[in-house]
């Protein structure tokens, strides 16, 4: 069985309820172009940085079992009301409620992971991020059939309500926290988690992936809908696709970072990323743009949760206070990328948009060297088989 947060990591992904999958319908059901629904989803950014500017106090004053317990079901209520939205500004504003919910619920994931890791002595956060990545996955595959079905939005949120509220009260309620890491209470006082030198190293690592991966959440679904001709389920492929091929690679990757280490991994995962987006840039047929998105999955399945460990490891202040930083830092540089990824489809072609994501993969192929600890590392044990 394995440890309670593994399976949080799951709901916490199921709850999100293939968002993104739905997006389109959304979209048509507003009768937005894609420059206003840039604008809508502009909330999502910026709701999770104020979010992330206090998420360290309130992580770790109430507690990782108290905040899981209370944002995951949001995430999932929030969506109802996002598919029912009248507006353009009604749907801004309910991005934004599920921007701050979701930042809060992930750094409490992401530091209860990194404390279960530190107490059992074993590499737990690629695992993690695996399973998150399954539940998104399943996520997906029921926003596929749901669409397939002619089912709206907002039905099809209120049904993944449902076992998200069961699974949380099954898993989450009794989840007993693991011990906090020795630095977590090294400060005391009001603090707001801003970026140090060495966060902002990680997060030149994290950024190219992490703004590829938000621009294919976004706007691949729209990618192929307008590059190709076929039914609507078949342009909502490329979410499973990405979402399976990014998966696998998490579960496998504790122990590619035990042999390899992180940086030889990562370069090596950058390079794939880097093949799979100029297949998508240039696909002359939707196989091929499915190939693509395949390999940016597996290119950029390690991005964050290997940039959130090292985060989470500097020791230099709580470790909730280093991946809330990391991560409003990261989202900072996301706030314009919805609308300025819509600006550039609507203005030019949504083939542009995806080529204006390569650069940032370069840069990430270099600051991958700040992955490897100054310090000898933590001895920590291979995952067992």
């Amino acid at each position: 069985m394995p440890p309670p947060i593994v399976i949080v990591f799951f709901l916490h992904a199921l709850a999100q309820g293939g968002m993104f999958s739905r997006i389109p319908d959304m979209q048509l059901a507003l009768g937005l172009n894609e420059a206003q629904l840039g604008l809508a989803l502009l909330g999502q950014p910026a709701g999770a940085i104020l979010s992330f500017l206090v998420s360290s106090q309130v992580v770790e004053r109430v507690g990782t079992r108290t905040v899981m317990l209370t944002t995951i079901p949001l995430l999932a209520l929030v969506l109802v009301g996002i598919a029912l939205a009248p507006s353009l500004i009604l749907m801004g504003v309910g991005f934004a409620v599920f921007g701050a919910a979701f930042a809060l619920s992930n750094i409490a994931l992401n530091v209860e992971a990194d404390r279960v890791e530190a107490a059992s002595g074993r590499r737990l956060m690629n695992t993690c991020h695996g399973i998150w990545s399954i539940g998104v996955l399943t996520a997906s595959l029921i926003g596929t059939a749901m669409r397939g079905f002619d089912i709206s939005p907002a039905v099809h949120f209120a049904v993944i309500l449902v076992p998200v509220l069961v699974g949380m009260a099954l898993f989450g309620l009794p989840m007993q926290p693991a011990p906090a890491r020795p630095h977590s209470s090294a400060r005391t006082g009001f603090r707001i988690a801003l970026p140090t030198p060495m966060t902002l190293l990680l997060l030149g690592y994290a950024f190219g992936a992490s703004l590829l991966e938000g621009g294919l959440r976004n706007w691949s679904v729209i990618f192929m809908r307008d590059s190709f001709v076929a039914p609507d389920w078949v342009d909502t492929l490329t979410l499973p696709a990405f979402m399976t091929a990014q998966s696998v690679g998490r579960l496998l990757a504790d122990r590619a970072v035990h042999r390899w280490g992180p940086v030889q991994l990562a370069r090596g995962l950058t390079v794939t990323a880097l093949i799979g987006l100029l297949l998508v840039v240039f696909s002359p047929n939707l196989i091929v743009a499915l190939c693509g998105f395949t390999l940016i999955g597996f290119g950029v399945c390690v991005s964050f949760p290997l940039s959130t460990s090292a985060a989470a490891r500097l020791g230099d202040r709580p470790a909730s206070e280093n991946v809330a930083a990391l991560t409003m830092s990261q989202q900072l540089l996301l706030l314009g990328a919805p609308a300025l990824l819509g600006w550039i489809a609507s203005t030019a072609s949504i083939r542009i948009t995806f080529a204006v994501l390569l650069p940032p993969l370069l840069l990430a192929f270099y600051l991958a060297r700040y992955l490897a600890p100054k310090t000898p590392p933590e001895r920590v044990a291979p995952p067992h088989p």
